[in-house]
């Protein structure tokens, strides 16, 4: 996989939110995580539990925040993909891989179509992606993560966590994701993992502020 040349693109065609302001985009994410986007960031790689020579894909990468540690993390005889619909973000993105001198295959692309064969992945991360997309996406989404991911291949979500009753969880999920996370939560996506024929489908005990993760693997056979 190869790190592609800048040249002009359009948006990828998507029923998702498109979120375009890529310049300012790890700005806000440093400010949604109370400046420690870092941490996030490696906490959802070591989610992710990635092994050296493995092939990953990051599907709603943005700018490469997970996409470009999740490749060191498979190392040189792994492989990483990034997908995003906004041009500006994989722009970024790909700057982001050649100053690390880092092979990355960052792409436009959109969930609901994933542009690779079947079988090509050994996992697929998502991180603060789903909740811009409306339900009937999420389930196609699902499904075609399930078609890239090979027999046994890993999906690891980071996304909003419901928030809890009091007025505190209220205003840390407003901060957090402008106020997206009060209709969706990351538990939403449980039943619907299921259903999309994955199996081990698990939220994790670990949370970082109110951001969840859930883990699911694709059948063997």
């Amino acid at each position: 996989m190869h790190t592609h040349p800048h040249a002009p693109e359009s948006p990828a065609q998507t029923e998702g939110r498109l979120l375009r302001w890529a310049s300012f985009y790890d700005v806000m994410a440093g400010i949604m995580t109370l400046g420690r986007v870092h941490r996030l960031r490696t906490l959802t790689v070591e989610q992710a539990r990635l092994k050296p020579g493995e092939s990953v894909l990051d599907v709603g990468c943005g700018t490469g925040g997970v996409t470009i540690p999740a490749k060191l993390q498979v190392g040189k005889n792994g492989s990483a993909a990034g997908i995003d619909p906004a041009p500006e973000m994989i722009a970024i993105a790909r700057r982001k891989a050649s100053r690390a001198g880092l092979e990355i295959d960052f792409r436009g692309g959109v969930i609901e179509s994933l542009p690779f064969p079947d079988g090509t992945f050994d996992a697929v991360t998502s991180s603060l992606m789903m909740h811009h997309l409306p339900a009937h996406v999420q389930v196609r989404g699902l499904a075609e993560i399930k078609r890239v991911l090979k027999p046994g291949g890993r999906l690891l979500i980071a996304d909003m966590m419901r928030p809890g009753p009091s007025f505190f969880e209220h205003l840390r999920s407003l901060a957090l994701h402008h106020g997206h996370a009060m209709q969706f939560g990351i538990e939403d996506l449980l039943e619907l993992m299921k259903a999309a024929g994955f199996e081990e489908v698990k939220q994790s005990d670990d949370h970082f502020l109110a951001i969840g993760f859930v883990r699911a693997t694709k059948p063997i056979a």
